[in-house]
């Protein structure tokens, strides 16, 4: 069975970034897709990275993560200062974030009209 995790950015917004990143990986690591409201900074995606290759082991093999910002391409002074005061606004709280563990997680293709999570096929354990 697949399970998505959907986290709002309220709820992970005002955590540390050592405290969000031990969040989301301990979610990733019961074998949970994670659909986040909002963005991880470079920062935060770094450390993410960094503290999953600390955790891999032989059940943990890491994740597949995929980042999915909205961007505003409008012509025109007035369209352009808009999006410069929703993005000052809004900050993180824009676009998605997904976040899968390797082990389900095969690929993440991204384009400007979907988005494609590629899962690997669950080997059953044999009674």
């Amino acid at each position: 069975m697949l399970t998505l995790k959907f986290i709002p950015y309220e709820e992970i917004s005002h955590l540390s970034m050592d405290a969000k990143i031990e969040k989301l990986l301990e979610i990733v690591k019961q074998n949970k897709i994670i659909l986040m409201q909002g963005r991880l900074t470079p920062e935060e995606e770094t450390y993410l990275i960094q503290r999953t290759m600390e955790s891999i082991n032989k059940k943990f093999k890491g994740v597949e993560l995929c980042i999915v910002h909205p961007q505003f391409k409008e012509k025109g002074v007035l369209k352009q200062l808009r999006n410069f005061f929703i993005n000052a606004l809004a900050g993180n709280s824009q676009g998605i974030t997904i976040i899968g563990p390797a082990t389900i997680v095969k690929k993440i293709e991204r384009d400007p009209e979907k988005i494609e999570l590629l899962t690997k096929e669950l080997k059953k354990k044999r009674r």
